[in-house]
């Protein structure tokens, strides 16, 4: 009884020193601005050549991933078989970002406004808007259309990757 119970705590402290480093690691984990030939991880399309938020996605190992359209970072996210244990996500502000080319500004994507269903659309066709106060969100939503959620209410059922390169006709 006494050993289990010593087991028990030990594994309960370990697991509070692993969530104590986690915690950690995202708060020192810095949202990058990708350059010119930064390629979404998804499809390969050149972030910086589509309209529309972006995001990224840092792991606790290795090289971040970026999304050219928050559809895919949900996507990726919101799937079981997704893994990978994410130390930071992040995207743009698009109270301050210019839609038709947005750069920097970026935002935890789990603090985020997200406007679902609007008018406008990304480089994947209609996504999401991602906003860091609701004052902005709501004023997007009665321009543009579409409803107001937080992260944790964003299903799977909602995104939609079948736009993308396919029905470009921007360039």
């Amino acid at each position: 009884m006494l050993r289990k119970t010593a087991t028990r705590w030990a594994s309960g402290l370990a697991l509070l020193a692993v969530l104590g480093a986690c915690s950690q690691a995202t708060q020192n984990i810095a949202a990058q601005d990708p350059n010119a030939d930064t390629a979404c991880s998804l499809d390969g399309m050149i972030l910086n050549d589509y309209a529309g938020p972006k995001a990224q996605m840092h792991y606790t190992e290795g090289k971040p991933d970026f999304f050219c359209d928050l559809t895919e970072l949900f996507s990726v996210v919101l799937l079981p078989e997704h893994k990978r244990a994410i130390a930071a996500m992040y995207v743009q502000d698009m109270g301050k970002a210019d839609w038709e080319h947005p750069q920097g500004h970026w935002i935890d994507a789990k603090a985020a406004f997200y406007v679902v269903g609007s008018r406008k659309h990304g480089s994947m066709g209609p996504t999401f808007g991602s906003f860091s106060n609701m004052q902005d969100a709501e004023a997007f939503a009665h321009k543009e259309g579409g409803k107001i959620l937080r992260f944790e209410q964003i299903s799977v059922n909602m995104v939609n990757n079948k736009g993308g390169v396919a029905h470009d006709t921007s360039h």
